[in-house]
């Protein structure tokens, strides 16, 4: 219980952030409504977000010991807490944009900051990887809820209405309220931080170049091409399901961005179930399991809605779960699948590295989730826009493959390193 305070204070940053961030889904299908915005061009505030995350972790991750975590915690959460009271004031896609960018840049701070504070909480790897999952299942809860947080504030009768934006104002309290816990949250930073006074003649672009140096090593190259296919699959799912539901899928829009939730809650499942798995059973048999599962999954029910698309064009529109077609229902399970990847994998690589790169480190996992979350929301849009929703999630196959064979990789590789460690201890 003795970091019981600054875990609980992880657990709900990370919970702000997802309801977030992951609104992403919901607005894009809110600003083609509101602001008579196409698909593809609805899909550039995925970019907005994931650019600014990347652009911030490239400028402040490899310093970030000199800001501090807990501090740059705060700044984040400041940030955001103006910038939820301002989004209902200027009723704009534009405004949208900007919003999104310094919800990136926030998180940005956030995740490196969190990322690098469970190595300095936790005493293992096997408490590492379990916490690091807890605290993504907790993410998923926090998507969960933002689903219907956000549905409380739309208007099924005038799609139109920018009623919705009202929903900032509550997250401009939430994000109050985590500041003020955080603040009187202890954390003991020192045993990262103690050599930062004495380095004043170590530059800003030093640290920049360590952290890229980082990326040289053979194990973070190819973790890099994990994580980066992994939330590539993630991503374009989670962002275009509200959008699958209500185009493909003829649901109202409330009812389709409350049956995205079941994509969060069982990858909230997913992780919470692993962290309590990854204890007893090795990750990587975990992980190959899981993405054959999530392959037969997809090719099982995306017929279904292929059928619905052909046969209920022009249909009434289901504003009922009782009568959403099982696809809708379905579909979403993926997320218990692929949830054991991204945690599983992030922890394994900071475990591999000393502490004082695990912020270097947390800052290359945030800038490929980043770019990986840009680059599948964009194509996606695009196939969605051009092909279908049917077609354009049938392309998560491809990642899903890629990162089974890059997976296979990134074991040997982390293997070797287990080996060459027992090698030296035993020379010692």
């Amino acid at each position: 219980m003795k970091f019981w305070s600054i875990r609980l204070s992880l657990f709900i940053n990370y919970w702000i952030f997802a309801i977030l961030l992951n609104s992403v889904g919901t607005v894009i299908l809110q600003v083609q409504n509101s602001f008579a915005i196409s698909e593809s061009a609805a899909g550039i505030l995925e970019a907005f977000k994931d650019l600014s995350i990347a652009g911030t972790c490239f400028l402040v991750a490899s310093f970030i010991t000199r800001i501090g975590y807990k501090r740059a915690m705060l700044i984040a959460l400041g940030l955001v807490c103006i910038m939820c009271l301002l989004a209902p004031q200027v009723p704009a896609f534009w405004m949208n944009k900007l919003m999104f960018a310094a919800i990136g840049f926030s998180f940005a701070l956030v995740k490196v900051s969190i990322f690098a504070t469970i190595g300095l909480v936790t005493n293992s790897s096997r408490e590492h990887v379990s916490l690091m999952n807890f605290i993504e299942s907790f993410f998923m809860i926090g998507v969960l809820s933002g689903n219907y947080i956000f549905s409380r504030f739309i208007d099924d009768a005038n799609p139109g209405s920018l009623v919705w934006l009202n929903v900032y104002y509550v997250l401009a309290g939430f994000a109050f309220l985590a500041f003020v816990l955080l603040f009187f949250a202890p954390l003991d930073e020192s045993s990262v931080t103690k050599n930062v006074a004495n380095e004043d003649s170590i530059s800003a672009s030093s640290d920049f170049i360590s952290m890229l140096r980082l990326a040289y090593r053979p194990l973070v190259l190819i973790f890099i091409v994990c994580a980066f296919l992994y939330v590539l699959i993630e991503q374009s799912i989670m962002s275009w399901l509200p959008t699958f539901n209500s185009k493909i899928l003829n649901l109202s829009t409330t009812l389709s961005i409350q049956m995205a939730s079941i994509l969060a809650a069982s990858t909230a499942l997913g992780r919470f179930v692993a962290g309590f798995i990854f204890k007893k059973v090795d990750w990587y048999r975990i992980i190959v399991v899981s993405l054959i599962f999530a392959t037969c999954l997809v090719l099982m029910a995306l017929p279904l809605a292929k059928n619905i698309d052909a046969t209920q064009a022009g249909a009434t529109q289901i504003d009922s779960w009782f009568s959403a077609p099982l696809v809708a229902f379905v579909f979403p399970l993926i997320g218990f699948f692929i949830a054991p990847i991204y945690p599983a994998i992030n922890s394994v690589i900071l475990s591999a590295l000393p502490k004082h790169d695990h912020a270097s480190m947390a800052g290359l996992i945030v800038v490929s989730s980043a770019l990986g979350g840009t680059t599948g929301s964009i194509i996606t849009g695009t196939l969605f826009e051009h092909f279908g929703g049917t077609v354009a999630f049938y392309c998560s196959l491809i990642p899903i493959t890629i990162i089974l064979v890059a997976l296979h990789l990134f074991k040997k590789q982390t293997d070797k390193l287990e080996s060459n460690r027992a090698l030296q201890a035993l020379d010692v």
